[in-house]
């Protein structure tokens, strides 16, 4: 038979809190009671009231501004994603495997979703993409404006998915990413061959053909992967 775990009093506190902008007692946007309004409602110390308050904030439920009281946010998958960024940054810079476990997990999130971005492609969207090919060709020679390119092209094929979890995951994995990498991009030699890859997801796209952008993008992640592993030093992440 287990022990009982003796939970601390926040944690109920935050329970409740949770259960109330959950079934929409406090819906987003509202504002939470005040502290001394809290205490009295639930029968607890200040401490409580703002260790919870705190843990909603970190878990991006709430906005927690001075001199004013807490706001429950809309919690939408850019909210979450941004949320876990600097315990994901973290886990990149001291896991052995979190690398190559984000690059795997990028490589099969992203060779689906351009298949979903196909199917779903609109002329406005094929309008963007194209501009956003054009901008890559313009920027060659410019490495910042060169790989900020590279990542709007991903980010727009993202948003073409048309499901927001997918393009706030696939937009957190290229910033996490772009947070350690060596602008192998701009290499002598790379930038043509991104520009000649990005140039083939789009082809395939406009042409309705989910399954060659699928291939199209699996081969141009898997080459900036292994051009990862061929340059960069150990202590240096890149992305291409």
């Amino acid at each position: 038979m287990e022990p009982v775990h003796k939970r601390k009093l926040y944690q109920e506190v935050l329970d409740r809190l949770i259960t109330a902008i959950s079934t929409s007692e406090f819906p987003p946007g509202s504002q939470l009671p005040s502290e001394r309004e809290l205490m009295n409602m639930i029968g607890v110390g200040r401490p409580s009231i703002r260790e919870a308050m705190l843990t909603l904030q970190q878990m991006g439920l709430i906005k927690i501004s001075h001199g004013e009281r807490a706001r429950v946010i809309n919690p939408t998958p850019e909210v979450i994603v941004n949320q876990i960024s600097a315990a994901m940054i973290m886990l990149l810079a001291t896991s052995s495997r979190g690398l190559d476990e984000l690059k795997e997990a990028r490589l099969w999130l992203e060779t689906s979703m351009v298949s979903l971005a196909t199917r779903n492609a609109t002329a406005k969207d094929l309008e963007a993409l194209a501009a956003s090919v054009r901008e890559l060709q313009d920027a060659r020679g410019d490495q910042s404006r060169f790989v900020a390119a590279d990542m709007a092209f991903h980010g727009i094929i993202a948003d073409m998915s048309g499901n927001s979890m997918i393009a706030a995951v696939t937009k957190g994995m290229l910033d996490w990413l772009s947070r350690f990498k060596r602008e192998l991009v701009s290499v002598r030699g790379k930038e043509r061959l991104t520009i000649e890859e990005h140039e083939k997801i789009y082809k395939a796209i406009a042409a309705g053909d989910a399954e060659g952008a699928s291939q199209a993008m699996r081969d141009h992640i898997t080459r900036g992967n292994k051009l990862y592993w061929q340059t960069a030093e150990p202590t240096q992440l890149a992305d291409a």
